[in-house]
């Protein structure tokens, strides 16, 4: 398990986030995520708005991919996988960051790597 670290921390939560999924014959989708926030060394949390296919892919391959990079070039690449939450403290927390959006529920991403981009 990799850690986010601080610095990482700060670039992920300050800037929009590549979200990859793949559906079940592997066919790649890549969205852009707005609010992504850091609720542990080791975990993510992006709430469910607009992620209709993006959704169906996270049924049937729970495996994901974010990159994320700065205004410095300073960029990372980190993977890992998912679960997902309709209800109780991660849906909370989710509407709470995605405040006037309807949130359907809420993705919390547990990092098993964690990659700089070069």
């Amino acid at each position: 398990m990799e850690k986010i670290t601080p610095e990482i921390k700060k670039i992920i939560e300050g800037n929009i986030v590549a979200f990859a999924t793949a559906n079940e014959k592997g066919r790649p989708r890549v969205i852009a995520v707005g609010e992504v926030k850091v609720v542990a060394p080791d975990t993510l949390l992006v709430g469910d708005v607009y992620m209709e296919k993006t959704l169906r892919n996270l049924r049937v391959n729970s495996r994901v991919s974010l990159v994320v990079w700065g205004k410095d070039y300073l960029g990372f690449t980190l993977s890992g996988e998912i679960e997902y939450f309709s209800d109780g403290k991660w849906f909370n927390k989710a509407k709470e960051i995605h405040e006037g959006y309807s949130v359907k529920g809420a993705i919390l991403v547990e990092i098993s790597e964690v990659e700089k981009l070069k």
